[in-house]
C-alpha cells in the first residue's frame, strides 16, 4: 500500500505537471494568437480557455477601433450574436427542470396564437422543434434585416406566411425566428421578459456581471469594442447592426473575463456555489444529436476537419474531432464574429471574440485550442489552412459574380420610363417595397433604414446600391404585362413583390 507521504508527493507532482502543461500551452497560444491576427488583418480580438472548470487563459489582443490606441483586453464588451441561442437554451431548460414545460410540448399549447402558413405544421411544431432548425421553413432572415423596427410581436405573427420550404423535419435551414419564439414562450411561462429572466436565472448565478441582453441594456458600458468591415480595399469602422429585434436568437454582449463562465458552465459545471441550476440529464439533452446536416449545409470549415459526422443538438453544431465529440457555434452580424467551442469529455472549453466581419481566424482559434490543451499537439497551424481554404472562397464568390457580369447585355435600355416603376409592391410576409424617383434617379425603399438608389443594368433589370455599403449591390428584376406594358411585380433577393392595386408613389 502506498503510504499517505507518498500519495501527497504523487499528488503535489502530478499537479505541477498540469500546471507546467498547461502555461507551455499557454504561452504557444499567446504566440500563435497575435501572429494569426495579423495574418487575417483582425483590429481587435479577445479569448477565454476553460479546463477543468478553471480559466487557463484570458487575453485581449489588438484594438477596439482601428486607428486608435484604446487596447482590447478581458473586459473589453463584444457581441456574442448566435452564440446566444445557446443561452436561451439553457434557460428553458431551467424551465423543463421546474416542470414548467417539456421539450416535446406543442408550441400552440404555450402560445395559442402562434401559427405558420403550414396548418399541420402550426399544430404539431413541439418546442424542440423551436431549436433545432428543421420545421421545413427557410431562412426568414430579410424579414428582420430589412425592417429593423418592426417589433418582436409583429415579427413573429409574420411567421403565420411563412410558407414549406421543405418538408417538415425533414431538412436544416438555418432559422433565426423559431429561437425568438423560444424567448416568448420563456416569457409565458415565466412572467418575465426573456432579457429579466437571463439576467435572474443565467447571468447573475455564474457571476456575469457585464454581460447584458441585448445592446439596448449594454450602452452604458464604456469599454466596448467597434464593429469594422473591409470596404475597398481597406478595413473601416461601422455603424451597429444589431439584434435585440429577435434577442432570444442573438443579442446578448459579453467580454472574455465573463464568458469563460458561461463557458465552463456548459463544460458540465452546472451546480454553482452549492446551487444546481440544471439537472445532468437535462444538460446532456441539450448536447445529445438532434438532427443530422448533411456535410454540404455544414460549415466551410468540413473541407479541412473532414469530420465523419455533422450534427446540431439544441443550439449547439456538432461534429467529431480526433475521436471526440465537438460542440460548437458560431456569431455573426455586419462587423463582427464570435465562436464558442467545448469538448465536453476533455473538459475543454474556449471562447473568441472579434470585431472584424466574418474572420474566420476564430475557427482556427478554436482548433488550435482544441490541439494544445486537450492533445498536447503544436504541430498543425490552423491559420494557414484555413486562410488557404476561405482565400480560395473569395475567389469563387469573385468569379460567380464576374459570370454575372457576363451575362449582362450592353448598350440596352429599360422598356419604361423611370416614373412608370414607380409604386408599391408587396409580399405578405415581407411586406410592402416602395420604388420612386425623383428627377430621373431612382430608389427603392424596404423601410426607413433599408433604403438604396437604383440604376439600369440592362433591359428591364436594375442594380441597387443600398445607402448602407457594406451591404454592396443587388440586382432587382421588374416584370412587365406583354399585353399592357406595365409593371406587374420585382424579383430580388429570391423574392417576387407584386405591385399593388393600389399602388402610389412614395412620397417625395
Amino acid at each position: 500500500m502506498i503510504s499517505k507521504k507518498l500519495s501527497i508527493c504523487f499528488l503535489l507532482i502530478l499537479v505541477l505537471g498540469q500546471l507546467g502543461y498547461s502555461q507551455t500551452a499557454a504561452q504557444k497560444l499567446d504566440q500563435y494568437i497575435e501572429k494569426t491576427r495579423n495574418d487575417w488583418n483582425v483590429p481587435g480580438l479577445s479569448i477565454t480557455v476553460v479546463k477543468e472548470d478553471k480559466v487557463l487563459f484570458a487575453k485581449g489582443y489588438g484594438v477596439r477601433e482601428i486607428g486608435k490606441n484604446d487596447p482590447v483586453d478581458i473586459k473589453t464588451l463584444f457581441g456574442a450574436m448566435s452564440t446566444t441561442k445557446a443561452m436561451t437554451v439553457a434557460a428553458l431548460a431551467m424551465l423543463v427542470d421546474e416542470g414548467k414545460v417539456k421539450w416535446d410540448d406543442k408550441v400552440i399549447t404555450h402560445l395559442p396564437g402562434f401559427k405558420v402558413a403550414d396548418p399541420y405544421v402550426t399544430k404539431e411544431l413541439k418546442i424542440r422543434d423551436l431549436l433545432t432548425h428543421n420545421a421545413g421553413l427557410g431562412n426568414a432572415d430579410h424579414l428582420w434585416g430589412w425592417t429593423p423596427s418592426m417589433p418582436a410581436d409583429q415579427v413573429v405573427s409574420k411567421m403565420q406566411y411563412a410558407k414549406p420550404a421543405y418538408s417538415f423535419r425533414d431538412g436544416f435551414v438555418y432559422q433565426n425566428i423559431m429561437y425568438l419564439v423560444a424567448g416568448q414562450v420563456i416569457e409565458r411561462i415565466s412572467g418575465k421578459s426573456w432579457e429579466e429572466f437571463l439576467k435572474e436565472r443565467l447571468f447573475e448565478p455564474l457571476g456575469m456581471k457585464n454581460t447584458y441582453a441585448t445592446y439596448g441594456l449594454s450602452t452604458g458600458y464604456q469599454n466596448r469594442s467597434i464593429a469594422h468591415f473591409e470596404l475597398d480595399g481597406k478595413i473601416q469602422p461601422i455603424s451597429e447592426s444589431l439584434a435585440d429585434q429577435i434577442g432570444p436568437a442573438g443579442s446578448v454582449w459579453s467580454t472574455a473575463d465573463d464568458i469563460g463562465k458561461w463557458v465552463s458552465f456548459m463544460l458540465g459545471s452546472t451546480t454553482v456555489n452549492g446551487k444546481q441550476l440544471l439537472k445532468p440529464e437535462t444538460y446532456r439533452e441539450i448536447l445529445k444529436p438532434h438532427v443530422i446536416i448533411p456535410t454540404k449545409d455544414f460549415y466551410p470549415t468540413t473541407a479541412v476537419t473532414k469530420p465523419k459526422w455533422t450534427t446540431y443538438g439544441l443550439g449547439w453544431f456538432q461534429h467529431d474531432y480526433r475521436g471526440e465529440m465537438v460542440n460548437f457555434h458560431t456569431g455573426s452580424l455586419a462587423g463582427r464574429t464570435a465562436i464558442i467551442g467545448l469538448l465536453t469529455d476533455k473538459k475543454v472549453g474556449v471562447y473568441v471574440f472579434g470585431n472584424l466581419d466574418h474572420a474566420e481566424v476564430r475557427h482556427a482559434l478554436m482548433y488550435k485550442v482544441f490541439d494544445l490543451f486537450a492533445f498536447d499537439d503544436d504541430s498543425r497551424d490552423w491559420s494557414a489552412e484555413l486562410l488557404t481554404l476561405y482565400k480560395g472562397l473569395k475567389e469563387k464568390a469573385e468569379k460567380t459574380a464576374k459570370t454575372v457580369e457576363g451575362l449582362r447585355q450592353k448598350n440596352t435600355k429599360p422598356s419604361l420610363k423611370a416614373t412608370d416603376y414607380e409604386g408599391r409592391y408587396q409580399d405578405p410576409f415581407y411586406g410592402d417595397v416602395e420604388i420612386n424617383s425623383l428627377n430621373g434617379k431612382m430608389r427603392i425603399i424596404m423601410s426607413p433604414e433599408v433604403q438604396g438608389e437604383i440604376k439600369h443594368w440592362h433591359f428591364d433589370t436594375f442594380e441597387v446600391t443600398w445607402d448602407t455599403k457594406w451591404w454592396g449591390k443587388s440586382l432587382i428584376a421588374f416584370e412587365l404585362n406583354p399585353l399592357t406594358r406595365k409593371v406587374t411585380a420585382i424579383k430580388f433577393a429570391g423574392i417576387e413583390f407584386v405591385r399593388a392595386a393600389d399602388s402610389k408613389p412614395a412620397e417625395k
